[in-house]
């Protein structure tokens, strides 16, 4: 949770329909804009503030400026027996992605496994709300996209990688998906933003001003640390560019240092040729779905039991996601006062 109880709330329906109607407002197409919504509903429901509702405001300036095409069509080009890639004519990236999985399921009930890359692509929100789309339908899936450089390097002092998102779901029986859902960096950019719109101090060893000195002010925050911080930020830094090889260098697009800034820049109208990339796996063509469905409750049933240190709690990838998803459904979604200002809340 990045919200106090002093937050403001709002139910989802009506989230839901102010955000529809601002991305309509800005000319969206339907099919483009719904897949926005649902990306963005994904990540304001379990938690993800950062990454939810209040990116509204930003695609809408984009779809105004031109960066983001209006009417994409998406276009599918097989590249094997269990490869594909999609390309998103410039649209709003949820929609790209979450074509991506249908593509990769397809692949997967014949081959076994889908991987599908994405090019021609833009800022996609979540990373989780696509793996998670997969497991919602019985598949083992990961997601993964680059994004503009803003972390530095493991003893670093200049950006380089993007905060690169890593996300796996899996279905489980009776149950919600297993969910980890992480980005690289210590942080995601999209936290510092929130912070600056809630004035709130930044946790300690995630962020750096533009000389590579740690700070907790988000005002003064110019780069992000990698996952690890400190002293542990070649983890991090490592599986920063697992993300770049997936999206960008299998797909033929933009590495991290090329793009086009998703912030602060003065253009808005030149594309940013963003890649992803969906791996979707099917149990069934592997051991089998019945006995990977009892492998994963076991799997978790063993994991929620193990012993916990005094005023612990022992959790299950996903597990925090769906208590906050429950709290939110009775309380309400909490909002910034830029999401609540631009949504006309």
């Amino acid at each position: 949770m990045h919200q106090d109880e002093t937050t403001p709330r709002f139910a989802e329906a009506l989230v839901r329909e102010r955000v529809e109607a601002r991305l309509a407002e800005a000319g969206a197409s339907e099919a483009s804009r719904a897949a926005a919504v649902r990306a963005m509903l994904h990540a304001s429901r379990l938690g993800i503030d950062s990454h939810g509702v209040r990116l509204t405001e930003h695609y809408c300036r984009m779809l105004a400026g031109g960066r983001l095409n209006k009417n994409p069509e998406l276009r599918i080009d097989r590249r094997g027996a269990g490869s594909a890639m999609v390309d998103g004519d410039d649209g709003l990236g949820h929609y790209a992605a979450y074509k991506a999985v249908e593509v990769g399921m397809e692949l997967a009930r014949e081959a076994g496994v889908g991987a599908v890359g994405v090019r021609r692509s833009s800022h996609y929100g979540a990373a989780g709300a696509y793996a998670l789309a997969g497991a919602e339908e019985g598949f083992v899936t990961f997601a993964t996209t680059n994004t503009d450089s803003m972390v530095a390097l493991f003893d670093g002092a200049e950006k380089f990688h993007g905060t690169n998102p890593l996300a796996f779901a899996a279905p489980v029986p009776d149950s919600q998906p297993w969910l980890l859902d992480m980005a690289t960096s210590a942080i995601p950019l999209n936290r510092v933003l929130l912070y600056r719109s809630l004035d709130k101090e930044l946790p300690q060893g995630v962020a750096a001003t533009p000389e590579g000195v740690p700070t907790r002010d988000p005002f003064a925050a110019d780069m992000l640390l990698p996952l690890g911080g400190i002293d542990y930020g070649y983890k991090g830094a490592g599986l920063a560019g697992v993300a770049t090889l997936f999206s960008a260098l299998l797909t033929g697009t933009t590495l991290d240092p090329d793009f086009i800034p998703m912030y602060g820049g003065d253009d808005i109208s030149t594309p940013r040729n963003m890649g992803h990339f969906v791996l979707v796996i099917d149990p069934d063509k592997f051991a089998g779905r019945a006995a990977f469905a009892a492998a994963i409750t076991g799997y978790l049933a063993s994991l929620r039991a193990s012993a916990v240190r005094a005023g612990g709690k022992v959790m299950a990838p996903g597990d925090r996601e769906w208590e906050v998803l429950e709290r939110r459904r009775i309380e309400g979604i909490p909002l910034d006062p830029d999401t609540i200002r631009f949504l006309a809340l």
